[in-house]
């Protein structure tokens, strides 16, 4: 991903290995302050992931793939450091996917088989976001939610990407960026990368989404966790709602996602387990408190969105009609 600083503009990758020791933006700081951690452990990267210093289905299943090169090359089971792992975002697919490819090549050198595998997730994401781009005329509004970017997928994006292909191509385009509550991933990171691309944007409240889909909205793109065989998908929390608007307002709502998203266990997206976080993201902004003392809050952190309500899903091998995920996925 770009990114302006001081020296100029760098290219770099949300999470990458060097020297035997992971490398990450930490997330949880921007947009106010870039700060790469040094992660060394399994049980470092178990709390990076838990706590959000890195975010996003892809980007998680890159860390879970670093994590078990961690514990290879400590020697440590990587059996044990497998449900260490997958404990700690339930929802993700690629998390549980990358974990167990790399128990699956337990005898390979995982240091090369993780970087090897975060080097795939960036190539699908450029084909996505070549894919999509097909879908964005000049001078298009696009609607999306949470972060869907870079950040999120390692580099390039899911969401994002086609919007970024479609920005380099010259397309004129323009983001409303849902600010995306109760974390604020939209208004933090999703214009974060906008504006270090030079993406022309404006962050909105999540609940003004409908007001602009009514005339002012030409597509939505958002990302995915896990989807399941009939294409039903959980997403960041808000996403059913933005689903449904825009069905009620005719604008088509695509869903960009790799193939390691899609699940295959998973028949419909009643089975998909969705995180419960801690309230205190509910009832306090930063470290100030603005709900009152005594109240309680309920915090899912995804919901699951029919797949009645998706356009087409892309992907890295090109853009998939909802009547097309079975039989897709059968064939994986």
């Amino acid at each position: 991903m770009l990114v302006k600083t001081a020296r100029g503009t760098k290219d770099i990758r949300a999470l990458w290995m060097e020297k035997g020791i992971v490398k990450a933006i930490d997330q949880r700081l921007l947009p106010d302050q870039l700060r790469i951690v040094s992660i060394r452990t399994p049980r470092e990267m178990a709390e990076a992931i838990s706590n959000m210093t890195i975010r996003g289905a892809p980007s998680i299943g890159a860390a879970g793939a670093y994590g078990m090169a961690l514990a290879w090359q400590r020697k440590e089971s990587l059996i044990k450091v497998s449900v260490i792992l997958i404990k700690t975002r339930p929802t993700a697919y690629d998390l549980s996917y990358a974990v167990n490819l790399m128990l699956e090549r337990c005898d390979e050198d995982l240091v090369k088989e993780a970087s090897a595998y975060a080097d795939r997730i960036v190539d699908k994401c450029k084909r996505i976001g070549e894919n999509g781009a097909k879908l964005i005329k000049d001078g298009s509004r696009i609607l999306t939610h949470c972060n869907a970017g870079a950040l999120a997928t390692v580099d390039f994006g899911t969401a994002l990407a086609p919007i970024r292909v479609a920005h380099r191509a010259g397309k004129k385009v323009f983001v409303y960026v849902d600010e995306t509550r109760p974390r604020l991933q939209g208004a933090k990171l999703t214009a974060w990368e906008l504006l270090n691309e030079g993406i022309d944007h404006a962050i909105i409240s999540d609940n003004a989404a409908g007001h602009y889909m009514k005339d002012s909205v030409d597509l939505v793109i958002v990302g995915a966790d896990r989807i399941a065989r009939n294409g039903d998908f959980a997403n960041k929390i808000g996403t059913y709602t933005k689903a449904v608007l825009a069905k009620e307002n005719w604008v088509p709502f695509y869903v960009a996602a790799p193939i390691s998203t899609f699940d295959p266990s998973m028949s419909t997206g009643k089975g998909i387990i969705i995180e419960e976080r801690s309230e205190d993201e509910v009832l306090c902004v930063g470290d100030c408190r603005v709900a009152p003392r005594g109240s309680k809050a309920l915090n899912p952190c995804f919901d699951v969105t029919p797949v009645k309500y998706v356009k087409a899903f892309v992907t890295e091998r090109g853009i998939l009609k909802p009547s097309e995920i079975s039989s897709f996925m059968r064939s994986k």
